[in-house]
């Protein structure tokens, strides 16, 4: 019986141009710390500091073990980075250009999980702070009330495709892993959580939109002959099916221009 259903967020309910979207990322930020560093420098650093999250063993959260390594040398001071960061995901991080859409059925999917006896997880890569989860939820609608739980680098100690990040997921939702079920679009960092044994979902519209996906398992991805398996694949609004499938109870699909369906679209925006 699936208790849990955890849900990726980039290029899984949001789709867009993650490439487009790193070189905005950084043309946004670099003037939050052009006093410090050269853009090549501030880009070494975020990009050196957020691989090595892949290399946190779980003794403190993401948010120490990226400042210690964006900040090895001692030199910008740690809190000041953070404050910077946080300047930057509350006043730069909304102007970013990215044209995103949302899967078919995206809405519907949401409201027949949120009404359905089941916990709703944000799984998305806990590489960003919360404020940063919200704002790419809000590109296509996704109203952050629905959601028990949102992972970011604040809540959580391993990144993906640590089997820890799912563990603790579990730990935290108090449920076995055996009833959760991983929804997300990389074949590598979330159907790894097969391995800490949830069930998965693989979704294929962002390939069939064209979109590539960057993630910190790029670099694995390519020498892995086989990925992970997943349990089901499909597009994402197959994934009350597969809950279905899997002893879930979902709650049906909403009038045509309902009250609930409207709310549901909207309350990010509200």
């Amino acid at each position: 019986m699936i208790e849990a259903v955890l849900l990726d967020l980039d290029n899984t309910m949001v789709l867009f141009d993650e490439t487009t979207y790193v070189d905005e990322y950084f043309k946004r930020l670099f003037p939050w710390f052009s006093d410090l560093f050269s853009p090549k420098e501030l880009t070494e650093k975020v990009m050196t500091a957020t691989g090595g999250l892949r290399k946190n063993s779980g003794r403190v959260n993401n948010r120490e073990f990226f400042l210690d390594r964006f900040d090895a040398d001692g030199t910008a001071g740690r809190e000041q980075v953070w404050e910077r960061f946080m300047g930057f995901y509350a006043e730069g991080y909304p102007g970013i250009q990215v044209k995103a859409s949302a899967p078919s059925g995206l809405q519907e999917v949401l409201y027949r999980l949120s009404r359905s006896n089941l916990k709703l997880v944000l799984a998305s890569n806990p590489v960003f702070p919360l404020i940063a989860q919200e704002t790419r939820m809000g590109w296509v609608g996704i109203a952050p009330s629905l959601f028990d739980l949102f992972t970011h680098i604040e809540n959580m100690s391993f990144v993906k495709p640590n089997v820890g990040y799912y563990r603790q997921i579990c730990d935290m939702l108090r449920v076995h892993p055996v009833s959760c079920l991983m929804v997300g679009n990389d074949p590598v960092a979330d159907m790894e959580a097969r391995q800490a044994g949830l069930k998965t979902y693989l979704t294929t519209d962002a390939v069939d939109a064209g979109y590539a996906t960057l993630s910190l398992t790029a670099a694995s991805r390519k020498k892995d002959s086989a990925p992970a398996g997943a349990d089901f694949v499909g597009p994402f609004s197959e994934v009350p099916a597969a809950v279905e499938n899997l002893g879930g109870s979902i709650s049906e699909a909403p009038s045509q221009g309902s009250a609930s369906e409207n709310r549901v679209g909207n309350a990010a925006a509200s």
